[in-house]
């Protein structure tokens, strides 16, 4: 298999794939909302799909260039939204355990949106149960008054879209901010004082080298997040960079996979010698026993998602969804009093057991005696053939009651993590 990063994806977000999901399943979407609630743990995603550009390797949906009309009536779609879900029988009355602000650009909403919007969430759900509230920052829609009242609306985890601090490396790959904005923005969120902070980089950018990467490394530890987030670029088939290649037969002149792991794992030497603990395959926390990610841990468990906004994906009473993917249906919708259900997928025991499986291993271990006791079937009894496999090729460590991945397979995990797809799932890896 070639190294190169060709189009395609390569994280695995979830599992059945999503290529797998259909209308026909809208269905069972609506007599998932509809059964009696479960005791999972429950969580909020809201979608806010605005950016001020859209990065080139961006595969979101966001939209740019829009009027102030339709910013507001897309927040106030949010809100309404939440209150036709939060009555739904699966939902009704309980807590919100963690909720996740994403995008796009949720800064991108005005502070008096934001206020109208949270107290929206709280009239139909309420958070204060909630052991953590994420909202994901891009730096340059930050001013100080946004900040101060993003902490006194009650947000506990921000997350800084940083991506790197070479200001030819964040133009050439179409980003809205340039690094001075980072700077002002992170001197903003240190005065607030979020119990949680983070900042997102990506590997691999278009124009880098050993020495802009290292220096960004160097600038990231400098400011002392509580966690960073670092994603190695993938070239999926509906970003800009793909698109623009396609029309001109040209490359995209992205670092190959091995450059783009050594990287990622020359970051982690610098943030662990500093003190830092390896979370995941893409994260590190400098307080483990303080600093936490609720919103991936949840979920990744198989604790139920109510999703908000265009486009967005939930999973609530062991079964999958995904909102209408585009502008007017999914506002007719809600403005209609529905939910905005566009396809899902009703996944079988056995692959909902994959799903814990695959996304949990990217923690680097995984429990599987606790997968045995939940699901009734024994992890490394019933992969035993991938567990040797992966043994033998030096990204498991030792065989043990909790798998552990080598440092080389940490790297490098969503490839490996197809090794526990069923047969009918390989083939539609990356589709969506």
């Amino acid at each position: 298999m070639s190294d190169a990063t060709e189009p395609g994806s390569y994280f695995v977000a979830n599992y059945p794939p999503f290529s797998e999901w259909t209308a026909a399943a809208v269905p069972a979407v609506h007599a998932a909302f509809a059964a009696p609630p479960t005791d999972v743990p429950l969580g909020l995603y809201l979608h806010v799909p605005f950016c001020r550009k859209r990065c080139k390797f961006c595969y979101f949906r966001v939209y740019t260039d829009v009027a102030a009309s339709d910013v507001e009536r897309y927040s106030l779609a949010l809100a309404r939204e939440a209150g036709i879900a939060a009555a739904q029988r699966a939902v009704s009355g309980r807590p919100l355990r963690y909720v996740y602000f994403g995008g796009g650009t949720p800064s991108f909403l005005s502070v008096k949106q934001l206020e109208r919007l949270v107290a929206g969430i709280h009239a139909s759900f309420g958070w204060d149960d909630a052991e953590e509230v994420t909202f994901e920052c891009e730096p340059g829609t930050l001013s100080e008054p946004k900040v101060k009242a993003l902490r006194a609306l009650g947000m506990t985890r921000i997350s800084l879209g940083v991506e790197n601090f070479d200001d030819a490396i964040l133009e050439s790959n179409g980003r809205a901010h340039l690094s001075a904005e980072i700077l002002r923005a992170w001197d903003w969120i240190r005065a607030a004082d979020f119990p949680s902070t983070n900042i997102d980089l990506i590997a691999g950018m278009v124009g880098e080298t050993d020495e802009s990467w290292l220096a960004t490394v160097e600038k990231t530890l400098a400011l002392e997040p509580d966690s960073v987030t670092i994603y190695q670029m993938e070239l999926p088939f509906n970003t800009v960079f793909v698109k623009d290649a396609k029309g001109t037969g040209g490359e995209v002149p992205v670092a190959d996979w091995a450059t783009k792991r050594r990287w990622v794992g020359e970051a982690f030497d610098r943030f662990v010698g500093r003190g830092y603990g390896v979370s995941s395959g893409y994260t590190l926390v400098r307080d483990p026993s303080r600093v936490h990610f609720r919103y991936r841990d949840m979920l990744w468990e198989g604790a139920d998602l109510v999703a908000l906004g265009v486009a967005s994906f939930g999973h609530l009473s062991g079964v999958h969804y995904q909102n209408e993917p585009h502008w007017d249906p999914y506002l007719e919708a809600v403005e209609a009093g529905r939910l905005p259900i566009h396809r899902g997928l009703a996944p079988t025991r056995r692959q909902l057991l994959i799903r814990e499986l695959v996304l949990g291993l990217k923690k680097g271990t995984i429990d599987t005696r606790r997968l045995a006791a939940k699901y009734g079937m024994d992890p490394l009894v019933e992969w035993g053939a991938a567990w040797e496999r992966l043994s033998r090729e030096g990204w498991l460590e030792p065989a043990g009651p909790e798998p552990r991945l080598t440092r080389s397979g940490l790297l490098r995990v969503d490839s490996l993590l197809p090794s526990f797809f069923e047969p009918s799932s390989e083939a539609g890896r990356g589709a969506s």
